[in-house]
């Protein structure tokens, strides 16, 4: 049983210690135990809609307290700047150079190694609560089937557009949320996901544990339990959705209902997701297990205007431009909460670029996996486990890379359109909207805005991201 193994091995390390160090001996001849990873993932939230970014009114003061006490990334992206080519990214540790499908059709493939399959080499137990969406043949690309032990949440990525949804998936089996069922609304997806992370974190277990916690939130429709939204008073046009037959934008036949207070509401659910991570941090507490559990926090890509939302009005890319489905830095640029006090115990702000490609190959490192010795594993990331102490090591410039197929009409017709090219180099970010467009460059840290192209005044910078622009774009 974990706890009482692992207090037990802790207790016998620490007495260990204190007689060998008597013998001059450094703390550094004992490899501490591996920790729990816990990688929580949010659904459309932007760069500056949680406190510890900067000025917003929606209230985050676990977030903030996370930053405050670990790493705050300032310089972090996603794998994609739309949910399902993100996701693989994510779970495979490959840019988009190395993806053979960047639209938001793309799910994994029964050849994929998946974060949760290297973990498995290192004898975690893994575990997967919210939303999947990548993976939709039961027993071949389902959570089981990619490396996870358990599983509880939402399937199809259409079933994520449901806050209060009607069935829900365990272990590859549906289950009806009757709460639900007649139009009522008695069970919020994102607390049900806390709840079954809660339930996880208290079993008693052999292994350390790497849970994946995925919210379907604050993506569209906006619906939350209304002691999150009342605290909340803007101005507000309310969202009509499809009352009386009427769509009240393009988005309106996935998110028919009518909301009064949108803005409200959409606050209300980022404030209900730092409720929901300040539940788990304190359970983690209470059983003496955060000082030695990893958190990730992050979000997909960058905010929506779905359903009513208006990322205007918060501001929420800023000081970004662009937002969901733009490859400017507003669409890709995402929050990046780093906690794991046993080697963090300084709080800081990192400016260092990086990745969802390079998650896998640290996990890897932190849990001593080889990742020559796995087979089929295909990734081009690279670990920034040594930025995960309050010594960070410089890491190595290098080019990152981000490719989007937008689909035409529909944003979920499966029909791809153009072709969107990204790239980042140090201080410099390259954008090409699609194959036969220009190739934009900005100086991302002076211009974040990214409006003062210097495309003509940098020819040959620009001429370096025009190639690499051309060697993938097929």
């Amino acid at each position: 049983m974990r706890n009482i193994k692992n207090v037990t091995g802790r207790k016998l390390i620490t007495s260990l210690a204190s007689v060998v160090f008597g013998f001059g001996l450094s703390a550094s001849s004992f490899a501490s135990e591996k920790p729990n990873i816990i990688f929580i993932l949010t659904d459309d939230l932007g760069f500056n809609q949680i406190g510890a970014y900067g000025k917003t009114p929606i209230k985050t003061p676990n977030l903030d307290k996370m930053a405050e006490n670990g790493i705050r990334f300032d310089q972090a992206y996603a794998g994609n700047t739309v949910c399902s080519p993100s996701r693989v990214s994510l779970f495979t540790g490959r840019d988009g150079r190395y993806m053979s499908n960047n639209s938001n059709t793309v799910e994994l493939t029964h050849l994929d190694i998946t974060l949760a399959h290297i973990l498995k080499y290192a004898d975690y137990d893994t575990a997967l609560f919210g939303k999947y969406s990548i993976g939709q043949q039961m027993g071949v690309t389902d959570p089981l089937a990619m490396g996870f032990d358990t599983w509880y949440g939402m399937y199809s990525i259409l079933e994520g557009h449901r806050q209060y949804p009607q069935i829900m998936w365990r272990d590859g089996k549906k289950i009806r949320i009757t709460e639900n069922e007649g139009g009522r609304k008695g069970a919020y997806a994102q607390e049900l996901f806390t709840e079954e992370a809660i339930s996880y974190i208290k079993q008693e277990r052999e292994n350390p544990f790497f849970m994946m916690l995925t919210f379907s939130s604050p993506h569209a429709e906006l619906a939350v339990p209304e002691k999150y939204s009342k605290q909340y008073e803007f101005d507000e046009k309310a969202y009509t959705g499809m009352k009386d037959g009427v769509p009240a934008d393009k988005y309106a036949a996935y998110y028919p209902e009518p909301v009064d207070k949108p803005n409200a509401v959409l606050a209300g659910m980022v404030s209900a997701l730092d409720d929901y991570i300040g539940q788990i941090t304190a359970e983690l507490e209470a059983r003496g297990e955060l000082d030695n559990t990893l958190i990730f926090f992050t979000s997909d890509n960058g905010p929506h205007d779905e359903g009513g939302a208006s990322p205007e009005f918060f501001e929420a890319s800023a000081p970004y431009k662009g937002q969901k489905r733009d490859l400017y830095d507003g669409g890709i640029h995402v929050p990046m909460l780093v906690h794991w006090p046993e080697k963090i115990k300084k709080g800081r702000v990192d400016n260092t670029p990086w990745l969802f490609a390079d998650v896998l190959p640290t996990f890897a490192e932190i849990t001593d996996v080889n990742l020559n010795i796995v087979p089929r594993v295909k990734t081009n990331g690279k670990s920034i486990a040594g930025l995960l102490n309050d010594s960070p090591e410089k890491m190595q410039e290098r080019t990152l890379y981000w490719e989007f197929a937008k689909q035409v009409g529909d944003p979920n017709s499966g029909i791809i359109g153009d072709v969107f090219q990204a790239a980042r180099k140090g201080n410099w970010k390259a954008v090409r909207y699609t194959v036969q467009g220009e190739t934009e460059l900005y100086d991302i840290i002076k211009d974040p805005s990214e409006s003062n192209n210097l495309a003509t005044k940098k020819p040959k910078l620009a001429e370096e991201f025009y190639q690499l622009f051309e060697k993938y774009k097929d």
